[in-house]
């Protein structure tokens, strides 16, 4: 199920943009606009802003830490299947959430459950979008990203209105009879690439008549590196498809031996072959994180979570807090920062696709600009300066439909599943803790003025640590301490020179 070139960069991979993007768009709606529900939650349960702030840090976070989980089902089931359970995890989230009695409660279900549902979904959809998109994944991920910042901005206008009319928990029920779409969506993700758990049924069927799959290459005889090819002459094996072929191998193994005498030692020379197969795999994971670049990716994905995400929970209640406006206005801060995070989403999106613009160095510079946004926040006054700073932030907010690309270009396309969900870990370790911190700080000061200073101050330094171990002066130098004769160039030094 190899993609031609005709498949790649159109035709039914723009159906997959638009079913990627609705998908974002129901489940990341109302997680997203959190920060409207955020009041009425204060006012509800009477916790402090500390606690009730972990439910917005989990339904962010929870997902994204979990995301190496979320690859792995996705290579494994495909994206179809893990668009469909996930409907069913936040539509049931959500509703779930309209009967919490406290919020030690509304952790779990919205915070966890909803939180889980959405990182299946982010997995599912960004992975299918890049096997479709080659020449044109930059603009292809960019578009389908903004499906979360779409859903925050109508979401958020569409939950004040709810809550009016039919109260928080009416409003959290419809929004979970919303959400249940997603299972729709899924019917358009036609995969490109047979999923594994399809690839080891078929391989333990045509065991029988295709013996010599499994006697041409032998584990113990293969040498492996963490997402390359290992060529035979019949055969090309990565590291997932010789786990998966093992796999088959063992079923096959165990039901030819059932009954005799050997099947005990059998199955254990099988037992051996997986440790052996997985111990390769997770190494390739430790193999990627041996990648400098990548490495000061994952920091700076999360210190920008730390420090960027906690505005868009608290900038409904900065505003009340400091009087500037009595109750959420028609058209809510969050609103505001989420449309203008569209449309960063789509330039940068269409930006990083120009062969002279080095997508490392772009996302630096949206690093510090979001950084000295944040640093401003404390120093504004009117309502009308906390809406221009809610849009310059969205707008800078929206390099997430950078990371999947960029993480392409630093380890290729092979590694990109396993890759993106130890980035997206980091970033959602960021997002996790950032809103607790920041509650806290308030809890504290009874200000959110220091809270700002310190999740600014995270965001510049993440740019300035991706930006120093990011230069090519690294490449040059690990090219003549390993290679001094031959002339080398990584991975990391084709991002770093992207023209």
């Amino acid at each position: 199920m190899a993609p031609s070139a005709k498949v790649l960069d159109g035709g039914w991979g723009w159906a997959i943009v638009v079913a990627s993007f609705m998908a974002q768009f129901l489940a990341y709606g109302s997680p997203q606009s959190m920060g409207v529900l955020y009041p009425e939650w204060l006012h509800a349960y009477q916790e402090g802003k500390g606690m009730t702030a972990w439910v917005g840090s989990l339904v962010g976070g929870v997902g994204l830490i979990a995301s190496p989980i979320c690859s792995a089902c996705v290579d494994s089931f495909g994206a179809r299947p893990v668009t469909i359970f996930s409907g069913v995890m936040v539509a049931g989230g959500l509703m779930l959430s309209a009967f919490a009695p406290n919020v030690q409660f509304l952790i779990f279900s919205y915070g966890i459950v909803v939180g889980l549902g959405c990182g299946l979904v982010y997995a599912a959809t960004l992975t299918i979008t890049c096997q479709y998109f080659d020449k044109r994944r930059g603009l292809a991920l960019g578009i389908v990203t903004t499906g979360t910042s779409v859903g925050a901005f109508i979401y958020a206008s569409a939950q004040n209105e709810l809550i009016a009319l039919y109260g928080l928990d009416g409003c959290l029920l419809i929004i979970g009879a919303l959400a249940l779409n997603l299972m729709a969506c899924a019917g358009f993700m036609r995969p490109l690439y047979m999923p594994g758990y399809y690839l080891k049924q078929k391989a333990a069927l045509e065991r029988s008549t295709e013996e010599q799959l499994f006697e041409k290459p032998v584990v113990n005889d293969l040498q492996i590196t963490a997402g390359s090819t290992v060529t035979s002459p019949e055969k090309s094996l990565t590291v997932k498809e010789m786990l998966i072929t093992i796999d088959g191998k063992d079923v096959g193994v165990q039901t030819e031996k059932t009954g005799s005498f050997l099947s005990g030692w059998a199955i254990m020379k099988v037992i051996k072959n997986n440790q052996q197969a997985y111990s390769r795999y997770i190494h390739s994971m430790y193999e990627i994180l041996q990648d400098q670049a990548m490495v000061a990716f994952c920091f700076a994905v999360f210190l920008f979570s730390l420090g960027a995400f906690p505005p868009v929970l608290f900038i409904e209640d900065v505003a009340q807090s400091q009087g500037l406006i009595e109750e959420v206005s028609v058209i809510p801060l969050v609103s505001i920062g989420a449309i203008a995070s569209c449309v960063g989403k789509l330039a940068l999106g269409g930006l990083v696709d120009i062969r002279w613009i080095n997508s490392i160095y772009l996302y630096a510079f949206t690093m510090f600009a979001g950084g000295v946004t944040l640093l401003l926040l404390p120093l504004t006054k009117t309502y009308l300066g906390l809406q221009i700073l809610s849009a310059v932030l969205g707008f800078f907010s929206g390099n997430w439909s950078l990371t999947s690309y960029i993480t392409t270009q630093i380890v290729g396309l092979d590694r990109l599943t396993q890759a993106h969900g130890i980035l997206m870990f980091f970033g959602g370790l960021g997002i996790m803790l950032g809103p607790p911190v920041v509650g806290w700080f308030f809890d504290w000061t009874q200000s959110y003025d220091l809270a700002f200073y310190f999740s600014g101050s995270c965001v510049v330094l993440g740019g300035c640590i991706l930006t120093l171990l990011t230069l090519p002066c690294w490449n040059r130098k690990r090219a003549e301490i390993d290679r001094p004769d031959v002339h080398y160039t990584s991975n990391c030094d084709k991002v770093a020179s992207v023209a």
